[in-house]
C-alpha cells in the first residue's frame, strides 16, 4: 500500500482545508515544488495534487505550479485532480508529465466523460468519489447527491478506471482517523484499486488501513497530519511496506 502524500494548492500556495472548507486553511508553503520535493526525500513514490482553486472554477487555476512539480521530478507519477471538466485538460496534463487524472464533481455530474477519457487515456483515468454517509458529494462537497457511492464506483469500474480514490468528507482535515469499514466495504465491493482519503493521522491509522489492504485498498493519501506532525511519513510508509512484505 502506499502512502501518498496531498499538495493542495491555493492561490499558488500548498495549504489543507478542514472539510474542504475554502474559509477554513492553514498555509504550509509558499513553494509547491519544494513542498514536492520534501516528501519525495521522504520516500514518497506518488503525489496527490489537488487544484483547490481549480475545483471551484471548473478548470485549472494552478497550473503552473503542477507542471512545475511535473518538470522537477519527471520519473515520480503524479496524480492531479481539481477542475478536470474535459478531455483538453486532461490531455495537457498528460503532456505536461502528469501521470493520472481524478475527474471528480464532473464524472457525477456527466459520466460518459469518464468513458470517453478512458478510452481516449488508456490507464490515466483516476475518478474520485467523495462521500458523507455513503451518498456522493459534489461541487466542493458543498452538494450532497442521491447517489451511492458503491453503485457509481461499479459504474467506473466499467468504463475502465484505474482507480477510485475515496474520501470519507467527515473526516477529511479533521485528523480524526479514517473511515476503515467504509474504505474496507467499498474495496470489497469491486474489483478496481481504491485509493483511502481522509483522517489518516497517526502511524496507527497506517496500519489499520494496511492491514485490510489486500481486499483492494492500493494506497492512502494523507495531508494534514504529515504536515502537522502527527504523522511521520517515512516511518507510515516503511511501516505499510513491511506488512505489505508480511503479507
Amino acid at each position: 500500500m502506499l502512502l501518498i502524500p496531498a499538495i493542495d494548492l491555493k492561490d499558488g500556495c500548498c495549504v489543507r482545508l478542514r472539510q474542504g472548507r475554502m474559509d477554513d486553511e492553514t498555509v504550509f508553503s509558499d513553494d509547491p515544488v519544494e513542498m514536492a520535493g520534501r516528501w519525495v526525500r521522504a520516500g514518497a513514490r506518488r503525489l496527490h495534487l489537488v487544484d483547490l482553486n481549480g475545483a471551484f472554477a471548473g478548470e485549472p487555476v494552478n497550473g503552473d505550479a503542477i507542471r512545475g512539480i511535473a518538470a522537477a521530478y519527471p520519473d515520480l507519477p503524479i496524480q492531479v485532480g481539481g477542475g478536470i471538466r474535459d478531455e483538453a485538460t486532461i490531455e495537457a496534463y498528460l503532456e505536461a508529465g502528469v501521470s493520472f487524472c481524478i475527474i471528480g464533481t464532473q464524472a457525477v455530474k456527466d459520466p460518459e466523460l469518464v468513458g470517453r477519457a478512458c478510452k481516449a487515456f488508456p490507464g490515466h483515468i483516476i475518478v474520485g468519489l467523495d462521500a458523507k454517509d455513503g451518498q456522493v458529494a459534489i461541487n466542493g462537497w458543498a452538494e450532497i447527491t442521491p447517489h451511492r457511492v458503491d453503485e457509481l464506483a461499479r459504474r467506473f469500474e466499467g468504463d475502465g478506471v484505474s482507480a477510485i480514490v475515496y474520501t470519507d468528507i467527515g473526516r477529511d482535515g479533521m485528523l480524526s482517523g479514517p473511515n476503515i469499514e467504509a474504505t474496507k466495504a467499498l474495496a470489497s465491493a469491486i474489483a478496481t484499486p481504491v485509493v483511502a482519503s481522509g483522517g489518516i493521522t497517526s502511524i496507527a491509522d497506517v496500519r489499520a488501513l494496511a492491514e485490510v489492504a489486500a481486499c483492494g485498498i492500493s494506497g492512502a493519501i494523507t495531508g494534514r497530519a504529515i504536515y502537522e506532525g502527527t504523522l511521520d511519513f517515512a516511518a507510515g510508509q516503511q511501516l505499510a511496506d513491511s506488512l505489505s512484505a508480511a503479507s
